[in-house]
């Protein structure tokens, strides 16, 4: 036996319970994957083996040896989010010496050139080496994240959701990595959804509100999921462009990471907006965002106003609902859950004082979303999950002209996505315009009836 659990109970400082009389063993052999719904305790879990968290009833036995943590944040010596700002990802001279990926990788190692090309290359980030850690893309980051932890060469390896905001290309590359991994000895442990479980994983341990719901192996465990395959139409068009983009180019360092985009969004349109990790998406939204430099050296027109017309970044904003994996890394105010979403009504991080009618706005959304235990939490105690809904909330508050959701559902169980898609179909007016951005074809909302495709900076007809 490697570790295990018996009868263990885990209690927030505030009287939580968040594991409760569970009982679990690994063997030697076995790779398990944990699942398990928002909130089900599966990360609670792993830092609980870390050694995080007490019990506050029942036994442990921890892995022995050293183990690689990968999570959803980078937060070490080398780089941490709450020492930047979202728009220093493209603000490429505003870091005299940025932290480049080689250098983040070999950092805190004994790896040499090799080694570290090696891992990038394992992990699919060699051509990022000479890159700025802080511009790659959400996919891109997960993937050195775990390079970086091989280096570090641990006798255990655990990864929490791994597979987040990769393309189909990308989990699959990452998938065989991890696979080759596990057959040369490495000792993985992971958490990820029900519907994204290894094939090379032997066991699952399916938590639900802090419960043990099964425990054995894979291929006795069968996942329900509901097939989606129809898509609804019937939105209403207008003449009137809320986005015009015209042979825009973006270039850094020589490369040209969006080349001859042309592109118009009219009220009222949904569009999906799709492509691998790097293709150019992240870039595209920051210049409609407003928070790209180079849109005023483009014939970008948002709202019928050229960029660098008179326009200010908050007049941008203020018409626009906005969520995505990179912005979730750089909220690191201390809040609730309530203020976090309502900072959404002001376009910033800082919470003010909402009035009646706006505060009524978001304890209705959070009722919407099954979260009213979320409005009071702080929202650094919740998980990624639950984080993830106040930011999507925080996005939709104020009910701007345009939404733009880059992967919103990411770290959503099934039963959350299911409801935040259906609420997004049922209650976006015809005056809404909304930009998705997916990499799971389901997750995209019925209403969603036109796409633009992105690879290497280029439209794909």
């Amino acid at each position: 036996m490697l570790f295990s659990l018996n009868d263990a109970t885990v209690v927030r400082p505030g009287g939580e319970v968040v594991l409760r009389d569970l009982t679990w063993e690994v063997r030697a052999g076995e790779i398990t994957a944990i699942v398990g719904p928002t909130a089900s305790g599966k990360t609670t879990l792993i830092e609980t083996l870390l050694g995080r968290h007490r019990l506050s009833a029942g036994s442990i036995e921890l892995p022995a040896g050293t183990i690689g943590f990968v999570s959803f944040k980078e937060d070490s010596r080398q780089f941490r989010y709450a020492g930047h700002y979202y728009q220093q990802r493209f603000e490429f001279a505003d870091t005299d010496e940025p932290l480049l990926l080689v250098d983040y990788l070999r950092a805190n190692s004994n790896a040499t050139d090799s080694d570290v090309t090696v891992a990038a290359r394992l992990l699919g980030v060699e051509a990022q080496l000479p890159l700025s850690f802080m511009k790659l893309s959400n996919g891109q980051t997960r993937r050195a994240r775990i390079a970086r932890a091989l280096l570090q060469k641990p006798d255990w390896l655990f990864l929490d959701d791994p597979f987040m905001g990769l393309d189909v290309a990308g989990r699959e590359t990452l998938i065989a990595s991890l696979g080759e991994l596990a057959h040369t000895g490495t000792k993985l442990l992971l958490v990820c959804p029900a519907d994204s479980i290894p094939h090379w994983t032997t066991h699952v341990l399916a938590l639900d509100a802090g419960r043990v719901q099964y425990a054995g192996e894979r291929q006795s465990y069968v996942v329900q999921q509901s097939a989606i395959t129809q898509r609804a139409t019937g939105v209403a068009l207008t003449t009137e462009a809320v986005v015009e983009l015209y042979d825009v180019t973006v270039r850094h360092g020589g490369k040209a990471i969006l080349s001859g985009v042309n592109w118009t969004v009219r009220r009222g349109e949904r569009w999906a907006l799709i492509g691998p990790n790097g293709a150019g998406k992240t870039t595209l939204l920051s210049l409609i965002c407003g928070d790209h430099p180079q849109a005023f050296s483009n014939d970008v027109r948002l709202f019928g106003t050229r960029r660098g017309h008179g326009e200010t970044i908050w007049d941008v904003k203020r018409r626009i609902g906005f969520v995505s994996p990179e912005f979730h890394l750089y909220f690191t105010e201390s809040l609730s859950g309530f203020e976090a979403a309502a900072t959404g009504f002001h376009d910033t991080l800082l919470y003010r004082e909402p009035t009646a009618t706006q505060a009524d706005a978001v304890r209705e959304l959070f009722a919407a979303f099954h979260a009213d235990h979320l409005r009071e939490r702080p929202f650094r105690q919740m998980s990624t999950g639950q984080q993830r809904v106040v930011l999507l909330i925080r996005a939709l508050v104020k009910r701007p002209p345009m939404l733009i959701l880059d992967e919103p559902f990411q770290g959503f169980d099934l039963g959350t996505t299911e409801r935040v898609r259906a609420w997004l179909d049922a209650n976006l007016t015809s005056e809404q315009t909304l930009i998705f951005v997916a990499h799971n074809p389901n997750d995209v909302p019925r209403s969603v009836v036109q796409t633009l495709r992105l690879d290497e900076g280029r439209v794909k007809v």
